[in-house]
């Protein structure tokens, strides 16, 4: 039996989970994750902070200025360091040292990890989420949208994939339940935002895997792919419409990631303005998905369904602010934030977030209780309607198939939406035995260095440094910018967030990097 034949039997099991028709399907609301890409907590007009900053007014985002007002402001959001693991913890509501996908994907078979002077990094699920348990190195688990398609959703998704790796079946959207796919497959950016390039680097779509799929109806057109795509979702949702369906829309952005190419659309005021070219360039991206935000809430009002239509907008890292190969210069600045993407520091994992379920949240509300990338799943469930019976998923590692829990990561943060009190001290965690990109961060701790784990509980943070069992504490109502390690001056908070951390990673089989100098496996936090 071939791949594709398999995945079509197990989205056709999938089916029989729950009703696919009646009065409780026609009634459940919309539901629209806008995801960007590389897109930091600063990297807005609306401020995520306690306080306007410069940056804020860097930026023009009317648009999310308006989901904000009309909805809940989350001011302690989370997602991961890199994409993969934030699609796939969105996707499955586990976290990435639960599922082994603690890095980007590529290729079938091939890491991505640049070569650490120190470490030798473990093996991980480096073909990332798949719909079938026979994939090497590959993580299988029930998806989001299978279980919405279950109940009776039209399942659509527009942008970037990035679950699997190329020539495997989890390179296809489709195969982990939507109905439409247009836009992305496995590569993690375009090689080009311009129709006159065909989306793809020197214009020859064969050229290059980094490139928009589906999108041949817009090759040599002069049009931004942030446009094209928003041409398609608003299709895609006046099809479901028409069809009597409710609908989840995933959106997932493309932009801010590079290629740094301005959307002309909007990129002169920025240089106007006086923005490096660079800089404007990466600006006019920002507006590019902020116009897109609000070409999508002005269709679900034309369509009449905005008040029953849930609307989440977050991004899948903190903001790439280092140089990059395809930059050449940085673009954004996370500050007060400590470092950007690639690291377990609040730059690298600290993002917007915006939710507008009309009649459940209050307008102009702000949450500051840490909420983080995994709750998605089981928070769009509860607004769905959907009862989940549990993951029931497996491993696929060098080691063997190993079978999953039935409990989720994620908890839902529905009751937080309804202006309820959460839970403030609940840990959240983060794993990334990597280290990322081939560039050193400002000091010696920035995200090319990498390999951390990290835990965070109330104010206080730990990251656990892999290459020499390095401990740093923050108080982060205090020190937003972690600048005062206090491990010293808190000897307990350290050994209990240290005790906290050590157990979870021990709880889900974490893995850890082997010291070169030794060729002994990095211990847990709590056995040093």
């Amino acid at each position: 039996m071939n791949w594709l034949l398999s995945v079509a039997l197990a989205l056709a099991c999938a089916s029989c989970m729950a009703p696919t028709s009646g009065p409780e399907a026609e009634s459940r609301p919309n539901i629209i994750v806008m995801l960007t890409d590389d897109q930091g907590w600063q990297d807005t007009s609306e401020p995520f902070a306690a306080e306007r900053t410069p940056l804020n007014e860097r930026y023009r985002t009317p648009e999310i200025e308006r989901l904000a007002d009309e909805g809940m402001k989350f001011t302690n959001a989370y997602s991961n360091a890199v994409c993969t693991p934030t699609r796939v913890e969105l996707m499955t509501g586990l976290n990435q040292a639960r599922t082994r996908v603690s890095n980007w994907t590529h290729f079938r078979g091939e890491p991505t990890d640049r070569p650490h002077p120190d470490l030798v990094i473990p093996k991980w699920n480096m073909n990332g989420l798949q719909p079938l348990r026979g994939i090497p190195l590959s993580v299988h688990a029930q998806t989001l949208p299978q279980q919405l398609q279950s109940a009776g959703y039209r399942t659509i998704h527009i942008g970037k994939g990035h679950f699997g790796t190329r020539d495997t079946p989890g390179e296809d959207p489709s195969a982990f339940g939507f109905d439409v796919r247009i836009g992305g497959r496995f590569s993690g950016a375009p090689g080009s935002y311009y129709g006159t390039d065909n989306f793809a680097s020197d214009g020859d779509p064969a050229a290059t895997p980094w490139r928009a799929w589906d999108m041949e109806k817009y090759f040599g057109q002069e049009i931004y792919l942030t446009e094209a795509l928003t041409i398609e979702a608003v299709a895609a949702v006046r099809q479901a419409v028409a069809d009597g369906k409710p609908f989840f829309l995933y959106f997932a952005h493309f932009a801010p990631h590079t290629p740094i190419q301005p959307d002309p659309r909007f990129v002169q005021r920025y240089l106007d303005a006086g923005l490096p070219k660079g800089e404007a360039a990466y600006a006019s991206m920002i507006e590019g998905v902020d116009k897109s935000l609000g070409d999508i809430m002005d269709l679900l009002e034309d369509l009449g369904i905005d008040q029953g239509t849930a609307v989440f907008f977050t991004s899948d890292n903190g903001g790439l602010s280092l140089p990059s190969r395809r930059a050449g210069v940085p673009h954004t600045h996370n500050a007060p934030l400590n470092s950007g993407k690639g690291s377990t520091y609040e730059g690298g994992l600290r993002v917007p977030l915006v939710v507008k379920w009309p009649g459940v949240t209050a307008p102009g509300s702000v949450k500051s209780t840490p909420v983080t990338i995994e709750d998605f799943f089981p928070t769009i469930l509860e607004i769905a309607g959907v009862e989940f019976g549990g993951q029931n998923g497996a491993l696929n590692n060098h080691e063997g198939v190993v079978e999953l829990g039935s409990e989720l990561d994620g908890r839902s943060f529905v009751p937080l939406l309804r202006g309820e009190a959460g839970e403030p001290d609940r840990p959240l965690f983060w794993h990334f035995p990597h280290k990322w990109g081939g560039l050193r961060g400002p000091g010696p701790t920035g995200p090319g260095i990498g390999a951390t784990s990290a835990v965070r509980r109330g104010d206080w943070k730990l990251v656990y440094w892999h290459i020499d069992g390095r401990k740093e504490l923050f108080n982060l109502a205090e020190d937003i910018g972690e600048k005062h390690n206090l491990a010293n001056d808190q000897p307990q908070v350290t050994a209990d967030l240290s005790s906290l951390l050590g157990g979870f990673l021990r709880e889900v089989d974490a893995v850890m990097p082997t010291r070169v100098a030794t060729g002994e496996l990095v211990p847990y936090p709590d056995e040093i």
